[in-house]
């Protein structure tokens, strides 16, 4: 089945070529530490051209329903990513969380898909010594004459590492096989139709299934939307460009409202205030108390990172109080223990650990995913000229454009779909978009709900990267449709949160639910 036969339309319910057999689902414990959670593990086909060749295994977990009485049946979430873990997300309160919404009246599934975290996991290298000794030196993205070539052969050079005959699930880590499992998954619980929520990445997955299965699908959210059009064609810097910038004018323009409530205000203006702070960082890094330089890269990193929850903007270990201190040992030109602190604070709240055998496969899945579904320039030319777009587009378009270099030498998996996206689903997909995202930007929202035939779009009026769990008034009309299937009403706009810099806001504004939407790891390097 190859990217343009799945391309033929999805009427022909492009699930396998050949049926595939049920799978065997048998939950258990998952052990003291996760009192009250099931685990299982379940073996699946590896081509889904050959569904009685090879296989690979999914691990998953879930919170059972509490109203077994009137249970509903099974709810499938995915935190984005791609290479986020559907196991960590359902055991790290999400599951609880979730299930506590929906009154008891579902189990609450979580999967890492194929490669991924602890389903027959991609490593790339023996170990995580071998994993940082071949990334030494690596700027986040390069902004230095000197940085562009050895950047691009040693991420292009992935490919080499990460594709051989060992690890089978290579070849077959694209989204659409992530989708034929999701599919076996659904048969397996026993549910008729598919009940789904997936944030950032999972919103790919879920127009991929929405496609591949429009007659399988009773209640589909996708939040924190991506177009799938640029995501498919290698063509999403068209919007990471841009998107960034457009929540951080945001971070600006509310820190200046907040005034003196936002450590990084100055009345001659926040955003003169940050560029004098780039342009300073891009010419002479800082030398943190523990020798470590802190450097453009990184800079732009942090930014980019705190833009995913609003909830880390304001505070004396926030978004905010960390750029006023970088602001005042750069003019000082001497390094500053508090801001280390405040970084170090920062990256716990947006990074929660991840314990997996060997050493966490995050990049490696990212990559695995990616690479099989997208397709990227190969040439070094081309990577410098899409570069210079990227950067004319803002400070945040080449650390965009730059982490996606590992696809360069990495052929995309036969299997892939790349459309078209235009499926009219036996239930109406619900699409939720932030008018603020930076990361997957509203206007991927608003395509995705233009191109499915029976879609309805909820709008949140505020920032941050997704809306359930961070806008009430977004999380009831979710809870709502997953429920019941009742649609909030036709262009119905959830309004902003207050300004996350006040302080009496800064008290009462915390995400409901557990964080999803993750950054991906080339953003959150220490």
């Amino acid at each position: 089945m190859s990217a343009t036969s799945a391309a033929a339309g999805p009427s022909s319910q492009q699930g396998a070529s050949a049926r595939p057999a049920a799978v065997n689902l048998q939950w258990k414990p998952c052990g003291p530490e996760h009192p009250g959670y099931d685990c299982a593990t379940v073996t699946v086909p590896l081509d889904y051209d050959r569904p009685s060749g090879g296989t690979t295994q999914l691990a998953l977990a879930r919170f059972p329903a509490t109203d077994t009485r009137h249970r509903i049946g099974s709810v499938f979430v995915n935190p984005g990513g791609p290479g986020g873990s559907g196991v960590g997300m359902v055991l790290g309160g999400f599951g609880e969380f979730l299930g506590t919404q929906l009154d008891g009246r579902f189990d609450v599934v979580g999967f890492d898909p194929r490669g991924v975290a602890s389903s027959d996991p991609l490593h790339c290298f023996a170990s995580a010594d071998e994993f940082n000794e071949y990334f030494a030196g690596q700027p986040l993205f390069p902004y230095r004459n000197d940085q562009f070539r050895s950047y691009f052969d040693t991420y292009a050079g992935l490919g080499r590492e990460c594709l051989d005959d060992r690890q089978k699930v290579a070849a077959h880590m694209n989204t659409a096989d992530v989708a034929r499992d999701l599919d076996l998954l659904r048969r397996a619980v026993g549910d008729r139709r598919l009940t789904y929520l997936g944030f950032s990445y999972g919103s790919y997955l879920g127009n991929t299934y929405a496609n591949l299965f429009p007659n399988n699908v009773r209640a589909l959210v996708i939040d924190g939307v991506l177009d799938p059009r640029l995501w498919a064609s290698g063509w999403q810097i068209k919007s990471d460009r841009v998107a960034t910038q457009a929540e951080f004018n945001e971070f600006l323009r509310l820190c200046d409202a907040a005034r003196t409530e936002c450590a990084f205000w100055t009345p001659a203006g926040s955003a003169k205030r940050w560029e004098q702070l780039a342009r300073s960082i891009q010419r002479d890094p800082l030398e943190l108390p523990d020798g470590t330089q802190y450097t453009y890269d990184f800079l732009i990193g942090d930014a980019t990172g705190a833009m995913y929850s609003p909830e880390v903007w304001g505070g004396p270990e926030g978004a905010a109080a960390f750029f006023d201190l970088l602001a005042d040992a750069a003019l000082a030109g001497q390094p500053t223990a508090a801001a280390a602190r405040v970084r170090t604070a920062l990256m716990d709240q947006l990074t929660p650990d991840r314990e997996e055998a060997d050493y966490p496969n995050g990049l490696d899945a990212y990559y695995g995913n990616q690479c099989a579904d997208t397709q990227y320039p190969h040439s070094f030319a081309s990577w410098l000229a899409i570069d210079k777009y990227a950067r004319a587009g803002s400070r945040f378009g080449p650390l965009w454009w730059w982490g996606n270099t590992g696809c360069a030498r990495w052929p995309v998996n036969a299997d892939r779909y790349v459309g078209p996206w235009t499926a009219r689903t036996s239930s109406p997909v619900l699409v939720v978009g932030n008018f603020f995202d930076g990361v997957t930007d509203y206007a991927g929202a608003v395509a995705s709900d233009r191109l499915l035939r029976n879609s309805r779009l909820l709008s949140y009026a505020g920032w941050g990267h997704t809306a359930y769990g961070r806008s009430q008034c977004v999380t009831d009309y979710v809870d709502a449709y997953l429920l019941t299937q009742s649609l909030p009403p036709n262009g119905k706009v959830c309004p902003a949160n207050p300004n996350p810099f006040l302080t009496a806001t800064a008290r009462n504004l915390q995400r409901t639910a557990p964080l999803v939407g993750l950054p991906p790891p080339f953003l959150t390097r220490r």
